[in-house]
């Protein structure tokens, strides 16, 4: 193979991942030979109901650089899994098949067969059962990363949540000047390695207007003295800035990233912004990982309506790495 396999776990069964994948590959051509982890009877049955149709090629997990492999077929490393119809309503049934996934995938990045990795959607519901506020830390934790960070990139304008799926009450507790650090020095080392680019990185305040009528402001203590701190470690970081205004035109053409506090204050903006182009980078683990940005979408299966241009983008840009 003279480029890596892109390897892709297609996460949970009742979604509409495999939909966007055969759409996906049908749409577009890619170097880096496509590995799908998932269940064969599974995509059969699907691939069926979507009128899709293309080879299997059931590949063996020990034996993967013997391949010579080139995406004319589907790549497929099966996971059984027993379901008798395409879709049907997201449990805990896919649990085991989802986990047995992620473990082989990890191996593969393991021993080195590949650096570049794609999930598909899963049910925080479900297979997290509130162990782990998502995907991004449950991958960072079976691959033992202590700093890592999420990433929504676009090639315009990227975001970043200092914390993820936290309750909003809880997003004031876990605010801290090391984590700050931390996401700022992962965003600038990824950029100046991968996009080739030093970033503009600006950080939103907590509190509306950056300013609290607490007796503790964050935005004072912790944000402004951090990035002064940064400025002086000559990287490119500015704020805090309104969340509210920061994302208007003039405001963001100044910039290449946008940290926010939390979750919905800059993936809201970044998605009605982009829609479906954009893609979920996780940095700092030790290998390439990228999500398609949105979720199972259980109201939608089955529909062959789902738009699949956040998993083309995810594969373009790990087509490109080495």
């Amino acid at each position: 193979m003279t480029s890596k396999p892109i390897i892709i776990v297609a996460g949970e069964p009742n979604s509409i991942f495999f939909e966007i994948y055969f759409k996906a590959i049908k749409i577009k051509k890619f170097k880096s030979p496509l590995i799908l982890i998932g269940s064969n009877k599974l995509i059969k049955l699907q691939m069926k109901k979507m009128n899709f149709n293309r080879k299997i090629r059931l590949i063996d997990f020990h034996e993967i650089n013997k391949y010579k492999l080139d995406n004319k077929c589907i790549n497929l490393i099966n996971i059984n899994f027993n379901q008798s119809k395409p879709f049907d309503k997201i449990s805990t049934k896919s649990n085991d098949y989802i986990e047995k996934s992620f473990n082989l995938a990890l191996n593969i990045m393991k021993k080195k067969i590949s650096n570049k990795f794609i999930n598909g959607p899963i049910s925080k519901k479900y297979f997290l059962k509130k162990k782990y506020l998502g995907v991004t830390e449950y991958l960072a934790k079976k691959s033992r990363t202590k700093n890592y960070a999420m990433l929504i990139y676009n090639e315009k304008l990227s975001v970043c949540p200092l914390t993820t799926h936290l309750p909003l009450k809880q997003v004031s507790k876990k605010i801290n000047k090391k984590l700050v650090i931390e996401k700022v020095k992962l965003i600038d080392s990824f950029f100046k390695k991968n996009i080739k680019k030093k970033p503009r990185i600006a950080i939103t305040g907590l509190n509306p207007h950056c300013e609290s009528i607490d007796s503790f402001d964050e935005d004072k203590k912790i944000i402004r003295p951090v990035v002064k701190y940064l400025t002086k470690l000559k990287l490119k970081v500015f704020g805090p800035y309104a969340a509210d205004t920061i994302f208007l035109k003039k405001n963001r053409e100044k910039f290449d990233v946008v940290i926010g506090m939390y979750h919905d204050q800059v993936l809201t903006p970044i998605k009605t912004l982009f829609e479906y182009n954009a893609i979920n980078i996780t940095l700092g683990l030790p290998f390439f990982r990228i999500s398609p940005d949105h979720g199972p979408n259980e109201k939608m299966l089955g529909k062959n309506l789902s738009n699949p241009e956040s998993l083309i983008k995810a594969l373009t840009f790990l087509d490109k790495q080495k």
